[in-house]
């Protein structure tokens, strides 16, 4: 009995060393000489001891210094290709679309949303969802003076809130949160929301919990099992609008006001131009033509601040011989925006704040092929040129009325930013001084 007990536990003891040798043997040696080479990684934790955790982009940065624009990191158990730079992540994004289409698969957004919605769905009903989410904001005047007109009235009650405290010091992260999500709310339900609304506000709280809109119209192919129009889905993907529509924008307005009080002679400068193009009438959408510098701030605003440095994950839908390296079907991608916004051979000071970099000698706003904030491809965002107008006109409406600046005390700016899926800054206060 003790014999056959010692022979048990010895068998499954060299069992169990075996494997484990072989695991650590396999480990190192996963990546052929096909796949994107990459830093060492351990068992288990992969690369994670190396990792940047409040700033993942760092070290995908640094890594490619090292191994080039394609190289692999483990995250943990799980293989990941990141792709660096503007020529690299524009040719997988742009040139080879198909094969690096699809969403990268992760567990907290499946739980989130179970393959539905927009952001973070796959296959036919991403494409699906899509083709509906876009038809849909055209109809309800997406790009059109519709929309332009909502934004324009959520300026003036933005500006009247910020006119009332007085240039005393406020907190601009709740209210440039209710004023961009207000777009969005008129937009789904025909009206605006007062920004101390408990219902508005609970709804900006909880943004990543299930929406709930009243009057959400039923589709006529609820009932049938094939459709991808049911409850769940719809439901999932206004959340998704709410989502996209309201944290990347109002976080950019936010870096944005940040960046004039710190560069106080650029807002000087802004302003100006407002004077002399606009005066006192209120700014227009069409504007930005004749505004080539506060274009060309906007346009700096939104490159420098980086909010979505990881952008949303992709993976292959097939094998795919890219740069040379074989990468399987299935493979998650990380096409590192912030390599693509910050490439020195695109832009002359990449770690600087520099209007410059989207103005020609004589002052044209010039296009950059490399500014790409909103990610480029199948998966680029559907609310880009909803974003757009509102950046351009709730920017230039607000260093209209108001000069911004720290409260007294304050010596300088944070810009330092806080852990998330987006690149957000530290809350601060601020003084909105009428110019008027």
């Amino acid at each position: 009995m003790d014999l056959d007990f010692s022979f048990a536990s010895y068998f499954v003891l060299v069992l169990t060393l075996l494997y484990i040798l072989n695991v650590l043997k396999s480990w190192n040696t996963s990546n052929s000489a096909d796949f994107p080479p990459g830093p060492r990684c351990w068992p288990v934790i992969g690369n994670l001891h190396i990792l940047d955790l409040k700033k993942p982009q760092r070290t995908y940065l640094e890594l490619a210094k090292k191994y080039g624009p394609v190289f692999t990191f483990h995250m943990g158990m799980k293989k990941i290709v990141v792709l660096a730079g503007y020529e690299t992540v524009r040719d997988a994004l742009v040139n080879h679309a198909e094969e690096f289409g699809e969403r990268g698969r992760l567990k907290i957004f499946h739980e989130i949303d179970k393959g539905m919605g927009l952001l973070f769905s796959h296959g036919e009903n991403w494409k699906t969802m899509r083709r509906f989410t876009i038809s849909t904001l055209r109809d309800f005047g997406m790009g059109k003076s519709t929309i332009e007109e909502k934004i324009i009235d959520e300026c003036v009650h933005l500006t009247n809130v910020l006119a009332a405290f007085k240039g005393k010091p406020f907190d601009n992260i709740k209210i440039l949160n209710a004023a961009v999500a207000n777009i969005i709310v008129s937009i789904l339900l025909g009206h605006r929301m007062n920004y101390d609304d408990p219902q508005f506000r609970r709804l900006l709280s909880l943004i990543n919990e299930t929406v709930r809109l009243a009057g959400m119209p039923m589709v006529s192919e609820a009932g049938n099992p094939q459709s991808y129009f049911h409850n769940g889905n719809l439901t999932r993907v206004v959340r998704n609008l709410f989502t996209a529509g309201i944290e990347t924008t109002s976080t950019t307005l936010h870096w944005g006001l940040l960046l004039m009080i710190k560069y106080p002679s650029i807002q000087e400068k802004v302003q100006e131009e407002i004077s002399r193009v606009i005066g006192s009438a209120q700014p227009m959408y069409f504007h930005r033509v004749q505004m080539p510098f506060t274009n060309a701030v906007i346009h700096e605003i939104q490159r420098f601040s980086d909010v979505v440095p990881l952008n949303l994950g992709h993976e292959t839908t097939k094998d795919v011989t890219f740069k040379g390296y074989l990468i399987p079907k299935g493979t998650y991608i990380i096409p590192l925006l912030s390599s693509v916004l910050r490439d020195e051979t695109q832009f002359e000071k990449p770690e600087e704040f520099y209007p410059n970099h989207f103005l020609d000698q004589e002052g044209n706003f010039i296009k950059k092929d490399a500014f790409m904030p909103f990610s480029a491809g199948r998966r680029v965002c559907v609310g880009e040129t909803l974003a757009r107008m509102e950046l351009f006109i709730f920017f230039t409406s607000l260093l209209q009325k108001f000069t911004f600046r720290l409260p007294s005390g304050d010596t300088d700016v944070d810009l330092s930013s806080v852990v998330g899926l987006t690149n957000a800054p530290k809350q601060q206060t601020m003084c909105a001084l009428p110019r008027f």
